[in-house]
């Protein structure tokens, strides 16, 4: 069985890469660049986590229409990320207008070229404010998209085992796979020292605190 796994290098994603491969999944790791602030760190993680899991290197497309676009801190930089307490709970300035509809768009072209079986998403519970296109319903139609619009030989099934997990719960599953967080990024701000102040670094942070496990990776700030 093959797998496409989008991997960006963040906590979620790879868990996911390894839940994926525990599955019995050959992995097909993409990831996808989008002009965003950390994008070669996340790359990197990206890479990193693909080789320890014995998967081919992932295949990197880039999608700078989005910072043509703007209208979201990850890709105007004119626009400063937002910190945890100054997040709006509706429509954080983090949010990338239809991401993830683009990223599954990708998955499934690659999944069908490459006779994959599945797409795996690390959509997790604690994005749906904020965040539509993380939400089960999405999903599920995304699920009615590839489908309709597929020639594949075999169904092409779209799997987001975290949809209904929060990021505690999904640390807890990612530790029983030995997944190695030292080697994940997922700071909204920075590529260097983690910023701790941006909505991504604090639910980090909270998740790992809940687990009662200290994060790996070194932080500019701590709350």
């Amino acid at each position: 069985m093959k797998a496409v796994c989008l991997l960006s290098g963040g906590m979620d994603s790879a868990t996911l890469a390894y839940y994926a491969k525990n599955m019995g999944y050959d992995i097909l790791p993409l990831h996808i660049t989008y002009g965003q602030r950390t994008e070669s760190r996340e790359l990197g993680c990206a890479q990193r986590i693909a080789d320890l899991l014995g998967a081919e290197p992932p295949v990197v497309i880039s999608l700078d229409y989005f910072k043509a676009f703007g209208a979201s801190s990850l890709t105007d930089f004119a626009i400063e990320v937002e910190t945890y307490e100054e997040s709006p709970e509706e429509r954080p300035n983090t949010y990338v207008p239809f991401r993830n509809a683009n990223l599954l768009a990708i998955a499934t072209s690659f999944c069908e070229a490459r006779g994959g079986d599945a797409i795996f998403i690390g959509v997790q519970a604690g994005d749906y404010i904020g965040y539509p296109d993380c939400r089960p319903e999405f999903i599920e139609a995304f699920q009615s998209v590839i489908n309709l619009g597929t020639m594949s030989e075999k169904p092409i099934a779209l799997n987001a085992p975290f949809v209904g997990m929060n990021k505690a719960e999904i640390l807890k599953v990612g530790f029983d796979l030995s997944v190695p967080y030292e080697e994940t990024w997922s700071c909204y701000q920075n590529d260097d020292l983690a910023c701790g102040t941006c909505s991504s670094c604090h639910y980090r942070l909270e998740a790992f605190h809940a687990v009662g496990r200290s994060d790996p990776i070194s932080y500019r700030r701590l709350p």
